[in-house]
């Protein structure tokens, strides 16, 4: 699996590809559709699978004041595209220059000229170009114009509504792990290095492995039944805060899981934790002893659930 500049030339061998285009952050039921679409092209006809992404996501350039909204890292996708099936993923950098380059120039230039692509597989509700001035309609007339096939792939439902991020973040940011878990077909999962902290959870007896939030969606704030992956393979279960622990000073936004029956160091090391349960909300405590009281009390639910 190759990560290339979307502007830049792709390499000989794979000019002449099947691309799927649109921003693909979640990866959700619906993008994999788009995605399986030109996979399952390219290789009745023999050619590269591409998929195109967009970094920063396009509403981030327009809107930089905007609270984090990502679902997925730029690693995750390329780990997600590959396990799909693709042979290399595209990363457009969404800059000025990008927003200025008409509908036909995109086409022209980017794909055809850059990418060198057969054909594309988009999404019907994809739009593009400087003042997204491109639709379905206007890619698949340029495409006739230009020699560049387009496949607008049906929106995919879920509970009578297309399956989208921001269906998917609603359901995150209330808690919801069960409704983001089958739209997206996995759990939600934040990637990052674990950072040294202020030891209190080993003094507690729950040494945790501290992630910053990043440029993540913010889910709802409190206490999870999570998994753990390790950069060796290793799978863990365990109970994570996430949010501002109300109980300390300063606040500081976190994501601290502390795995089951393990003990290791960390410190430095990529991990991806994902969310499996909402367990409750954030609560300050009077001390130290009802804090780790309730701690009991979460990781024997979290047990349960993850059982």
């Amino acid at each position: 699996m190759e990560r290339l500049d979307g502007g830049s030339a792709v390499p000989a061998a794979l000019r002449g590809g099947i691309v799927a285009l649109g921003n693909f952050d979640g990866f959700h039921e619906g993008h994999q559709a788009v995605v399986g679409r030109a996979i399952a092209r390219a290789r009745a006809e023999g050619r590269p699978a591409l998929v195109a992404t967009f970094d920063p996501h396009p509403v981030r350039f327009f809107k930089p004041d905007l609270p984090p909204f990502r679902l997925t890292t730029l690693d995750q996708r390329e780990r997600l595209f590959a396990a799909a099936g693709a042979d290399a993923m595209l990363v457009f950098r969404f800059d000025a220059e990008l927003a200025s380059v008409t509908a036909e120039e995109f086409v022209t230039d980017r794909l055809l000229t850059r990418i060198g692509a057969a054909g594309v597989a988009t999404g019907e509700d994809f739009t593009f170009g400087k003042g997204r001035g491109g639709n379905v309609s206007v890619l698949k007339a340029l495409g006739a114009r230009h020699g560049l096939s387009v496949d607008a792939v049906a929106p995919v439902m879920g509970d009578g509504e297309p399956v989208s991020s921001s269906v998917i973040r609603a359901a995150l940011q209330a808690g919801d792990c069960d409704t983001a878990t089958a739209l997206l077909t996995r759990p939600f999962a934040i990637e990052g290095v674990v950072e040294h902290g202020d030891k209190r959870g080993r003094t507690l007896g729950y040494p945790t492995a501290n992630l910053s939030l990043g440029k993540y969606l913010r889910p709802r704030f409190g206490i999870y039944a999570v998994r753990g992956r390790l950069p060796d393979g290793r799978v863990l279960d365990g109970a994570a805060s996430l949010g501002i622990r109300p109980t300390f000073e300063p606040a500081k936004e976190l994501l601290e899981p502390h795995f089951f029956d393990f003990d290791g160091d960390l410190y430095g090391q990529t991990i991806e934790v994902e969310l499996i349960s909402f367990l409750r909300a954030e609560q300050k405590f009077d001390g130290l002893d009802a804090l780790k009281t309730q701690m009991n009390s979460d990781c024997s639910e979290a047990r349960k659930r993850l059982a």
